[in-house]
Protein backbone atom coordinates (compact mmCIF):
# COMPACT_ATOMS: atom_id res chain seq x y z
CA UNK A 1 0.00 0.00 0.00
CA UNK A 2 1.00 3.84 -0.82
CA UNK A 3 1.90 6.04 2.21
CA UNK A 4 -0.81 8.45 0.85
CA UNK A 5 -3.10 5.29 0.24
CA UNK A 6 -3.03 4.79 4.55
CA UNK A 7 -2.84 8.23 4.93
CA UNK A 8 -6.38 8.52 2.50
CA UNK A 9 -7.94 5.67 4.20
CA UNK A 10 -6.81 6.80 7.81
CA UNK A 11 -8.78 9.83 7.01
CA UNK A 12 -11.61 8.94 4.49
CA UNK A 13 -12.41 5.87 7.27
CA UNK A 14 -12.87 8.25 10.02
CA UNK A 15 -15.95 10.20 11.08
CA UNK A 16 -16.69 12.97 12.90
CA UNK A 17 -17.96 11.92 16.38
CA UNK A 18 -21.58 13.02 16.96
CA UNK A 19 -22.91 15.11 20.04
CA UNK A 20 -25.57 12.79 20.71
CA UNK A 21 -26.93 9.56 19.02
CA UNK A 22 -29.73 9.63 16.13
CA UNK A 23 -32.94 9.22 18.34
CA UNK A 24 -34.33 7.12 15.78
CA UNK A 25 -31.94 5.01 14.88
CA UNK A 26 -31.66 1.22 17.22
CA UNK A 27 -28.50 -0.37 17.36
CA UNK A 28 -28.43 -3.97 17.08
CA UNK A 29 -25.93 -6.61 16.68
CA UNK A 30 -26.46 -6.63 13.06
CA UNK A 31 -26.47 -3.31 12.46
CA UNK A 32 -22.95 -3.10 14.31
CA UNK A 33 -21.52 -6.25 12.12
CA UNK A 34 -22.94 -3.64 9.06
CA UNK A 35 -21.00 -1.01 10.04
CA UNK A 36 -17.84 -2.88 10.53
CA UNK A 37 -17.81 -4.13 7.17
CA UNK A 38 -18.23 -0.84 5.71
CA UNK A 39 -15.18 0.51 7.74
CA UNK A 40 -12.95 -2.55 7.21
CA UNK A 41 -13.41 -2.46 3.51
CA UNK A 42 -10.32 -0.20 1.62
CA UNK A 43 -11.97 3.16 0.46
CA UNK A 44 -11.20 4.23 -3.07
CA UNK A 45 -12.25 7.34 -4.13
CA UNK A 46 -14.80 8.61 -2.33
CA UNK A 47 -17.12 12.22 -3.20
CA UNK A 48 -17.30 15.14 -0.64
CA UNK A 49 -15.34 13.39 1.82
CA UNK A 50 -15.39 16.38 4.73
CA UNK A 51 -11.55 16.14 5.39
CA UNK A 52 -12.06 19.67 7.37
CA UNK A 53 -14.41 18.50 9.81
CA UNK A 54 -12.90 14.74 10.08
CA UNK A 55 -9.23 16.35 10.55
CA UNK A 56 -10.56 19.01 12.82
CA UNK A 57 -12.69 16.53 15.00
CA UNK A 58 -9.48 14.11 15.23
CA UNK A 59 -7.56 17.83 16.43
CA UNK A 60 -9.90 18.07 19.17
CA UNK A 61 -9.60 14.36 20.86
CA UNK A 62 -5.43 14.69 20.01
CA UNK A 63 -4.43 15.44 23.55
CA UNK A 64 -1.84 17.67 22.35
CA UNK A 65 -2.08 20.63 20.16
CA UNK A 66 -1.98 19.55 16.44
CA UNK A 67 -1.95 22.04 13.32
CA UNK A 68 -2.73 19.58 10.65
CA UNK A 69 -3.58 22.82 8.61
CA UNK A 70 0.25 24.08 7.88
CA UNK A 71 2.51 21.14 9.48
CA UNK A 72 2.30 17.89 7.38
CA UNK A 73 4.31 16.13 10.02
CA UNK A 74 1.31 17.47 12.53
CA UNK A 75 -0.85 15.87 10.04
CA UNK A 76 0.63 12.87 9.62
CA UNK A 77 0.82 12.59 13.66
CA UNK A 78 -3.03 12.83 13.84
CA UNK A 79 -3.54 10.16 11.57
CA UNK A 80 -1.36 7.99 13.46
CA UNK A 81 1.27 7.95 10.68
CA UNK A 82 5.17 7.66 10.84
CA UNK A 83 6.51 11.46 10.61
CA UNK A 84 10.07 10.66 10.32
CA UNK A 85 12.10 11.90 7.78
CA UNK A 86 11.99 8.73 6.35
CA UNK A 87 8.63 8.43 5.67
CA UNK A 88 8.34 12.09 4.60
CA UNK A 89 11.08 11.10 2.11
CA UNK A 90 9.10 7.95 0.91
CA UNK A 91 5.98 9.96 0.68
CA UNK A 92 7.59 13.13 -1.48
CA UNK A 93 8.93 10.94 -3.75
CA UNK A 94 5.51 9.13 -4.16
CA UNK A 95 4.05 12.59 -4.96
CA UNK A 96 6.94 13.59 -7.41
CA UNK A 97 9.32 15.37 -5.75
CA UNK A 98 13.02 15.60 -7.78
CA UNK A 99 15.81 16.22 -5.98
CA UNK A 100 16.97 14.95 -2.73
CA UNK A 101 14.37 15.51 0.04
CA UNK A 102 16.17 16.39 3.06
CA UNK A 103 13.09 17.78 5.08
CA UNK A 104 13.27 21.83 4.96
CA UNK A 105 11.23 24.03 5.52
CA UNK A 106 9.89 24.54 1.83
CA UNK A 107 9.70 20.93 1.00
CA UNK A 108 7.58 19.72 4.03
CA UNK A 109 5.45 23.04 2.86
CA UNK A 110 5.73 21.51 -0.89
CA UNK A 111 4.93 17.92 0.08
CA UNK A 112 1.68 19.32 3.07
CA UNK A 113 0.44 20.73 -0.34
CA UNK A 114 0.48 18.00 -2.38
CA UNK A 115 -1.06 15.95 0.23
CA UNK A 116 -4.20 17.90 0.66
CA UNK A 117 -3.97 18.71 -3.39
CA UNK A 118 -4.28 15.01 -3.86
CA UNK A 119 -7.01 14.37 -1.10
CA UNK A 120 -9.18 16.99 -2.92
CA UNK A 121 -8.54 15.36 -6.03
CA UNK A 122 -9.94 11.98 -4.24
CA UNK A 123 -13.17 13.02 -3.19
CA UNK A 124 -12.11 15.15 0.05
CA UNK A 125 -13.45 18.29 1.19
CA UNK A 126 -11.43 21.38 1.74
CA UNK A 127 -10.88 24.87 2.13
CA UNK A 128 -9.71 26.31 -1.08
CA UNK A 129 -7.54 28.56 0.90
CA UNK A 130 -5.70 24.90 2.22
CA UNK A 131 -5.38 23.94 -1.77
CA UNK A 132 -2.56 25.25 -4.53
Amino acid sequence: MSFFSKIKNAIFRKKPVPAEPAPDIAITPAATAATSTVISQEPETLANVDVEAILDDASGRAGQPLNWRTSIVDLLKLLDLDSSLAARKELAEELGHSGAFTGTAEQNIWLHKQVLNKLAENGGKLPAELLN
